[in-house]
């Protein structure tokens, strides 16, 4: 017999009915109270951190996987940045989440379990690190001899700051520009990098005055005192900074990855100190002393140039011996030299046969120009002119009666007439011909008194004169060669 689909409490079976929310509230309950506070040891596996600002990671060993969150107001207070492969210590308490039937852990605190797994987790970072070339020797900057302005990133309230100003006070005084950060703690790296990058970003020539040299310092401590300085953003800030830096973190053992990433590393803060300025009063000294061996390399070196001078000066004639050849031989020249009255009295002759040649010359020229001009003279004398005018005039005269004569107009005074295409504004161009004119062309007739219109009827080439015979050459015998009557004259 098939089933009822209504659900019908057998007979006998009195076992109780719950729901599910009564079931998820009972395991909540039993879950909570029996693990109300726990520490689990494990590796962080999966790792996401959504815009709620939440943290959920997987804890897992080989053999199980446990889910935990970090609520948002406790992410800010691990201290650590969870990454997956670190093996940690995780407190907090167990809950269950009844949207997905599971239950989780929520972590208040969390810390890596043991030394051995921050010198991993430091290992792994250093060796990404390296790889990106952060590490490099090449972009390592030398320290300045001598900087004018130090920077100094520090706690204010410890004794490295006055260990650091004490020494560099006792070798070298300078400006000194200190940063207050946390040196340890979740503060400590950003803290760190914001002050590594505040100092980078001052300008030269602003009102505070830009550092030429860098020191971060911090005193000895554990591995997990010293860990802020082996945060990733505070060795990027370090390898990225433009300023020279020094790295002085914990004692001479301690090693940090800022030092890697720094320009430098010291010991200690102290030797820090030294290694920035050198010592005034030895600075001192050895600049006496520079100077010293300076002006008695130059009195050496003008005692060997003064004892090389007389060397070769032995070796050369003396100056009365140059000088007496030299004024023999003026001497002879001057001998030879006429004496200066003769040479003037030369000079004067000389002046005066040119100056007789000149006037000569300038007497004839003159005279020659004279004849040339009365000639010229002759040849414009009035009545020439008056001649040649009147002559000029005439030919005008001729010239001006031959033009009226030939003018178009006087043709027309005696009866011609001119005989244009068209009438009135359109008259075109003049016609020679008959040929020219179609029948019943408008035409346009000028007369010597004025204008008038036409129009052509009927047109007849003119018949073409006749030619006239040539006339054939007579012979030279006295005829010609038509049998003419007329005989030669001669």
């Amino acid at each position: 017999m098939p089933s009822s689909l209504i659900d019908d409490a057998p007979e006998g079976v009195n076992t109780p009915e719950f729901s599910v929310s009564e079931i998820s509230g009972a395991v909540k309950r039993m879950i909570e109270g029996e693990f109300a506070r726990v520490r689990v040891r494990g590796e962080i596996g999966r790792v996401s951190q959504p815009r709620s600002g939440h943290i959920y990671l997987d804890l897992k060993d080989d053999r199980a996987v446990l889910a935990a969150v970090v609520w948002k107001g406790a992410a800010g207070k691990l201290g650590i940045q969870p990454r997956e492969g670190d093996e940690v210590i995780a407190e907090g308490r167990l809950t269950t989440f009844a949207g997905q039937s599971k239950y989780q852990l929520v972590i208040e605190r969390l810390a890596y379990a043991g030394e051995g797994a921050l010198l991993a987790r430091l290992e792994r970072l250093r060796k990404a690190l390296a790889a990106e070339g952060l590490f490099d020797d090449a972009r390592k900057r030398p320290i300045p001899y001598l900087p004018r302005v130090i920077g100094v990133v520090t706690s204010p309230s410890g004794a490295v700051i006055r260990d650091i100003l004490h020494r560099l006070g006792e070798r070298f005084p300078v400006h000194v520009l200190v940063w207050p950060v946390a040196v340890q703690g979740a503060r400590c790296a950003p803290e760190v990098t914001a002050a590594i990058q505040g100092f980078d970003a001052l300008e030269p020539g602003g009102p505070i005055p830009r550092p030429d040299l860098l020191i971060v310092a911090r005193g000895g401590g554990s591995l997990e005192d010293l860990w802020g300085f082996n945060d990733e953003a505070v060795v990027r800030a370090a390898a990225a900074c433009s300023i020279p830096l020094i790295s002085a973190v914990g004692h001479e053992t301690d090693t940090t990855l800022i030092d890697h990433a720094a320009d430098l590393r010291a010991p200690t803060p102290s030797a820090a100190a030294e290694l920035a300025v050198p010592v005034r009063s030895e600075l001192v000294a050895t600049v006496a002393d520079l100077a010293a061996r300076r002006v008695r390399a130059m009195a050496r070196a003008l005692a060997q140039r003064r004892q090389r001078l007389g060397d070769v000066s032995r070796a050369l004639p003396r100056p009365e011996q140059i000088l007496a050849e030299r004024r023999q031989r003026l001497d002879v020249a001057v001998a030879r030299l006429p004496r200066p009255a003769e040479m003037l009295k030369a000079w004067r002759d000389r002046l005066e046969l040119h100056v007789l040649k000149l006037k000569q010359g300038l007497s004839r020229r003159t005279q020659s120009s004279r004849v040339d001009l009365a000639r010229q003279a002759g040849r414009f004398s009035p009545r020439l002119l008056s001649s040649r005018t009147g002559r000029l005039r005439d030919r005008f005269d001729a010239l001006a009666r031959l033009h009226g004569s030939l003018h178009y107009r006087e043709a027309l005074k005696r009866g011609y007439a001119m005989v244009r295409a068209g009438v009135g504004g359109g008259a075109g161009a003049l016609l020679t011909r008959a040929a020219e004119v179609a029948p019943g062309a408008a035409l346009e007739i000028q007369f010597a008194d004025g204008r008038v219109g036409a129009t052509a009827t009927t047109t007849k080439p003119a018949e073409a004169p006749p030619r006239p015979r040539k006339r054939k050459a007579a012979p030279r015998g006295g005829r010609d060669d038509g049998g003419g009557a007329q005989g030669s004259l001669f």
